[in-house]
C-alpha cells in the first residue's frame, strides 16, 4: 500500500486505539493490584484490624513475618484468627 493511502492510514488508527485500549486495561490491573493490600481478603480482618496490624507490625511484611504468639498479643485478635492471617500470608 502507499504510504499516502487512506486505507493504510485507517488500519493504523485502528492498530494504535487497540494499543491504547490494551495498554490502559494492562495499567489499570496492575495499579489494583498495587493497592490492595495482601490482608483485605483474610475473613475477619476488617479496615479497622488491618490498620492496626499494619501500625503495629510496621507494614504487611511485618505482619507475614509475624507469629501466632505475636498476633495473639493486640486486642480482638484470637488465636484462629492469628492462624487465620499467618497461613493467608504464607499461601498468598
Amino acid at each position: 500500500m502507499p504510504s499516502d493511502s487512506s486505507a493504510l492510514h485507517l488500519i493504523q488508527h485502528i492498530r494504535d486505539e487497540s494499543h491504547r485500549f490494551a495498554i490502559t486495561g494492562h495499567k489499570q490491573r496492575r495499579d489494583k493490584k498495587r493497592r490492595e493490600s495482601p490482608l483485605e481478603g483474610i475473613p475477619g480482618v476488617g479496615p479497622k484490624r488491618r490498620r492496626e496490624l499494619l501500625r503495629h507490625f510496621g507494614g504487611w511484611q511485618g505482619v507475614s513475618a509475624a507469629s501466632v504468639e505475636d498476633l495473639t498479643k493486640l486486642p480482638g485478635i484470637s488465636e484462629k484468627l492469628a492462624l487465620d492471617i499467618v497461613a493467608a500470608l504464607q499461601n498468598g
